[in-house]
């Protein structure tokens, strides 16, 4: 096994994964700074949107792990729906001591996707309002999707389905992943559609995913080029406007658009994630000569409890004494040097010697941006 294949081995068990678009060792000087891309990839048309879509209902069929008596939404949400269904509580004295740990109170979230039309059918993700421990073997009851106009653009129904699981069983329990978040594909099914006509869309704009002026010059003079005439503008670094003729047929237009490849300028980014130690540092990232120095002091403070008897004849009593002890360590200090003309691949194999670990990276790449020895845009989620 080389040294790459085993860093990469390392760092993976430690919750660290470091990528390199183009391949790892891709120094600046050496990798395209370009590459091809369709103008569907890279833009989208202005007004042609996605729209959000939100709601509530009730999961039944849980195997007494819906939500407790102690949630009161989830009761009165069944007994709405059991008046709509004709059964009516009201002046059963009982009702109010129903025991709802086979359902449980959900809210409901989806996309109802540009030029959906009723019939279509779209995915959405149900997520548990109460205290429900798991969802598993759930069946959602139809429910109304509500969109921010306050209308019903869609009804969803179905069988969830499940990424995780959650056991317990005499006081002991064990979870994997989120056993209260589900989806159900396809389980929407849409009632209302969004008017949109691309012959209102005037004038025609494109604007890219990221904001580039270069790029939004490549795209402008490929689709100039390809349709054979003076079609596109670019009106800043992120729109584009197309200017068709007066009676040009709007779907064959961008259909062609679309096709045309263009040479996009992507930003160099490194983008790291704290909370789980990820880091993925793409291939066209620079760097610049620099020494790095990384230790770190390591306190641990411990607190014991013990027990303090006095004596058979004496006249105290037992007490609980703490006993706290402080131990200090200072690591000692891990030296990288990155000389003119060093790749990604140079700095991961020096991270690798010094037995870095996923926030010890993390820290040293910060460190670096600050001091202008990484040439990219360092992205923290």
């Amino acid at each position: 096994m080389d040294v790459r294949q085993s860093f990469r081995t390392q760092m993976v068990a430690a919750g660290l994964l470091l990528l390199a678009a183009g391949g790892l060792g891709a120094s600046g000087e050496d990798s395209p700074r370009t590459k091809l891309a369709r103008v569907k990839d890279v833009a989208s048309v202005e007004g042609v949107r996605d729209n959000q879509l939100v709601g509530y209902g009730i999961v039944v069929g849980l195997h007494g792990t819906g939500d407790s008596s102690q949630t009161v939404f989830p009761l009165q949400t069944l007994e709405s729906a059991l008046e709509r269904l004709g059964v009516s509580l009201q002046g059963n004295a009982m009702a109010s001591m129903m025991q709802t740990r086979n359902m449980a109170a959900v809210f409901l979230a989806g996309t109802l996707p540009p030029f959906a039309r009723p019939g279509n059918k779209v995915d959405i993700t149900v997520s548990s309002a109460g205290d429900a421990r798991s969802l598993e073997g759930g069946l959602l009851l139809l429910t109304p999707l509500l969109g921010p106009d306050g209308q019903i653009y869609a009804q969803a129904q179905g069988p969830l389905v499940l990424g995780g699981y959650a056991v317990t069983s005499n006081g002991s329990s064990k979870s994997v992943n989120y056993p209260t978040t589900a989806r159900i594909p396809s389980g929407a099914i849409v009632e209302r559609s969004v008017p949109l006509d691309l012959n209102l869309l005037r004038p025609l704009a494109l604007l890219l995913e990221d904001a580039d002026f270069r790029t939004a010059e490549s795209v402008t003079t490929a689709i100039n080029r390809e349709l054979g005439r003076p079609l596109a503008h670019a009106v800043d670094s992120r729109r584009i406007e197309l200017q068709p003729a007066a009676n040009e047929d709007i779907t064959a237009l961008l259909a062609r658009v679309e096709e045309v490849e263009v040479e996009v300028f992507p930003r160099a980014r490194v983008v790291v994630n704290e909370r789980t130690g990820t880091v993925v540092i793409g291939g066209d990232v620079r760097l610049q000569p620099v020494t790095i120095l990384h230790g770190g002091l390591v306190v641990n403070i411990v607190n014991k409890a013990e027990v303090s008897q006095p004596n058979a004849l004496a006249q105290g009593t037992t007490q609980v004494v703490q006993q706290t002890s402080v131990q200090a360590q200072d690591k000692p200090v891990n030296r990288i040097d990155l000389r003119e003309g060093a790749t990604v691949d140079d700095l991961v194999e020096n991270l690798q010697q010094i037995g870095a670990t996923a926030r010890d990276i993390i820290s040293i790449l910060q460190a670096m941006k600050e001091a202008g020895a990484l040439e990219a845009e360092l992205e923290v989620l």
